[in-house]
Order: C-alpha cells, then sequence, then structure tokens
C-alpha cells in the first residue's frame, strides 16, 4: 500500500539512496531540504518544501498526512550562523512539527556512540536527540551509522585526491585508532526497512570491516595505485597543517573535534555488523573515479 513519506534530504547523500528505495516500493515521497532550489534528481517523483524550521505552522503543514519521516538532516561541523546548538533546535522543531499532524514513525539518523555529556558537540547534539525523541511519545527506529562511504562521500572520497596528488600524507597520532565504514546503500536498506516497522528501535548501521586509521588509508592508497608516504605527527600539527590545505581548497578539510572523535574509538560498534559490502572491494570497484576530484564541504552543504 503506498504511503505518503518525508525525507529530509533527499537530494543529499544518504537521504538520495534512501529515497530511492522509498519510490521503488511505490510510495509517494516529499522532502525537507535547506536547498529547495537545487536541481532535483528526482524530477515531479519527489516535491521539496523548504525546512522552514522557524515557522513550526509552515513546518508542521508540509508534514501533513505523513506517515513515515526519516531525517538524515544534520551539519557536520559549526561554521558561521550554522552551528550545532541550531541543527539541534532544528531537529527538535521537525519533531514537534511532526507529533502535531499525527506522523506515526521517525526513522532517525544519529551516530554511533552518542554521549550525552560529551565534549564533542557533534556526539552530544546526537545524544541529545535521541533522548528527546525516546521521550516524545512517537514511534522511532534511531539508526546509528559510523563513517558513510560510497559515490558521493566526502571523507574518503578525499583522502584518495590527497594520496594522487601529494608524496605525503600526513596521520594524525598513531593512526592506530578503528573505523568501521558502512556503505551508503547498505544504510539505505537499513532504515527503510526499520521505517516499515512499528516497535522502537536503536540499530548500530556499521560495516562488516574494522579498519585502524593507518589500515583505511593503506587501502585507499593501493586502490588509487599511489606512493605517498605516510608520515605520523602530532594531532595538534596535524590540525594546523589540514587548515592550511582548507585555506588552498576554500574548504574545512579536518577540525578537532573529528580527530578527537576519531582518535577515541567512537566510529567502531560492539554489535555485530549490519552492513554487508566492505570499503575494500567498493575502492576497487571505483578506483577509477574515487578521488579524482575534490568534495567541498561548504560547497554542498554550508553556501547558498
Amino acid at each position: 500500500m503506498s504511503k505518503r513519506i518525508a525525507i529530509t534530504g533527499a537530494f543529499g547523500y544518504s537521504g538520495k539512496y534512501i529515497t530511492e528505495r522509498l519510490l521503488a516500493k511505490g510510495n509517494q515521497v516529499i522532502t525537507l531540504t535547506g536547498h529547495p532550489n537545487r536541481k532535483n534528481p528526482f524530477n515531479k517523483e519527489v516535491q521539496a518544501y523548504p525546512f522552514n524550521f522557524n515557522n513550526l505552522d509552515a513546518l508542521a503543514e508540509s508534514l501533513q498526512g505523513v506517515d513515515t519521516l526519516f531525517n538524515t538532516y544534520w551539519v557536520r561541523f559549526s561554521h558561521g550562523d550554522i552551528t550545532f546548538e541550531n541543527a539541534v533546535d532544528n531537529t527538535r522543531s521537525l519533531f514537534n512539527a511532526a507529533k502535531r499532524v499525527g506522523v506515526r514513525r521517525i526513522v532517525h539518523v544519529s551516530i554511533t556512540n552518542p554521549i550525552i555529556d560529551s565534549p564533542l558537540p557533534y556526539f552530544k547534539g546526537k545524544a541529545q536527540l535521541e533522548q528527546d525523541l525516546k521521550v516524545s511519545g512517537l514511534s522511532y527506529a534511531i539508526i546509528r551509522p559510523t563513517v558513510i562511504f560510497g559515490v558521493e562521500d566526502i571523507l574518503i572520497n578525499n583522502i584518495a585526491y590527497l594520496l594522487r596528488r601529494f608524496p605525503l600524507f600526513i596521520i594524525p597520532g598513531s593512526g592506530d585508532y578503528r573505523l568501521q565504514p558502512i556503505y551508503a546503500e547498505d544504510l539505505a536498506d537499513i532504515a527503510v526497512a526499520a521505517g516499515e516497522q512499528s516497535e522502537n528501535l536503536i540499530i548500530d548501521a556499521v560495516g562488516p570491516k574494522i579498519y585502524s586509521f593507518n589500515e583505511l588509508v593503506k587501502e585507499i592508497r593501493a586502490a588509487v595505485g599511489s606512493n605517498a608516504k605516510l608520515i605520523h605527527i602530532s594531532p595538534f600539527l596535524a590540525l594546523a597543517m589540514s587548515r592550511l590545505l582548507g585555506l588552498a581548497l576554500g574548504d574545512v578539510v579536518l577540525t578537532n573535534d573529528e580527530i578527537q572523535g576519531l582518535m577515541a574509538d567512537l566510529l567502531v560498534s560492539d554489535k555485530a555488523p549490519t552492513g554487508k559490502k566492505e570499503l575494500k572491494e567498493w575502492l576497487h570497484e571505483n578506483a577509477d573515479t574515487v578521488g579524482m576530484h575534490y568534495a567541498s564541504e561548504l560547497k554542498r552543504h554550508y553556501l547558498k
């Protein structure tokens, strides 16, 4: 039976794959987006509405008749007037609007290991929103991914970009800290399946293999045929160098919070893997294209 489904960020990264699956199941899909005038890859199949976070009535109106809301909205870092605090407030407005109009279920994309008293605003904000959703009275599924890889990825792509173009690649600290990457299409399958259920769920969306950061960079280096030498330096110096690189590229390459999150082993799970595709397999399938062009976070998500 066709349902009216809403998703934040259908034109973005993980949201695009979720939307493709929802449409394939015959659902009517709308999207809420911060860029309603951008090119719509789904044409007339998906109607776009602005977020309207500051107008709860308008936000609620856009969710009228919606059965399930998939929320992929978040920010990678604070920049200008876009902050983690605003992202938390905006998401709370979204939850409130959904409850007001009787949305049956929310599928919320969070992060592995959210910590309510974390000094890292990314993980703290995600924990606050999980807590809000749990006490909202709404049916929910909380999906906790790690690093997401796929064609539109930024992190893996830009590591490959740098490995292709420079003789040295800088690794903060020992590089022994770990990641458990999840394929974007696997994440979409997990989210859509969770949306079709009714019980409250918390699912770690994690890939089948855990890599140390050293191993991850070596896999990317091998896939793109790079001879770059890997250099370990202090996190402080690595951050300073990333800021210089960011000035040259007109982007934010890496933040101190991201370094701290990586080194704290927050991007792995102690749960059984839920994703199927390994990063190594995907890298070799996409070796000719990954890292050929730089992917700017600022241009994609922060600049209108």
